[in-house]
């Protein structure tokens, strides 16, 4: 497997990812995270793309099977700013993962797609839904730390904020 930015002509197949993983999340007992908006839109995956935000995770014989939005900063996700319930343990710049979404079609996706955004910058922050069980365990067996709880503009629901560095 390797990672690659997304191209726009990739858009069909993300879309179609996506549409695997609200099915995937809804029969894991987490309908509410995607599922009633049809999160995430397209226009919001061609604007990652144009922005150089947006990553593929291709199988050997080259074909997408998940992809995952990308960013480092200091300060870059808004929604951060505020956590309860607990405190981020790092305050230096940071990466950010959002949309993770894989096709099924392999083990080990998932660790895959946080391993390597986590080499590029030895930083992340991450969020996830209250109800997205399989995304807390992964994030816990890679190391993350529980940190507190966030909330998004899209809906209602808390999301768990977790946290890796090298630093702590």
């Amino acid at each position: 497997m390797k990672i690659r930015k997304s191209k726009p002509e990739d858009i069909a197949r993300i879309m179609e990812i996506y549409d695997f993983a609200r099915k995937f999340m809804a029969k894991s007992g987490n309908p509410n995270q995607w599922g009633p908006t049809n999160w995430p839109p397209k226009e919001l995956i061609k604007n990652d793309i144009k922005t150089g935000n947006s990553y593929v995770c291709v199988n050997d014989a080259d074909e997408i099977i998940a992809t995952f939005y990308f960013i480092y900063g200091k300060d870059i996700e808004p929604t951060y700013a505020e956590i309860t319930e607990g405190s981020w343990i790092d305050d230096s710049a940071y990466g950010v993962i959002h949309r993770l979404a894989s096709d099924g079609s392999k083990k080990g996706i998932g660790s895959f797609c946080i391993n390597w955004a986590y080499n590029q910058c030895n930083h992340i922050c991450i969020d996830t839904h209250i109800d997205n069980i399989v995304m807390q365990n992964l994030v816990e067996k890679l190391g993350f730390v529980h940190c507190g709880t966030i909330y998004v503009e899209q809906d209602n629901y808390p999301r768990l904020a977790y946290e890796k560095s090298e630093k702590k």
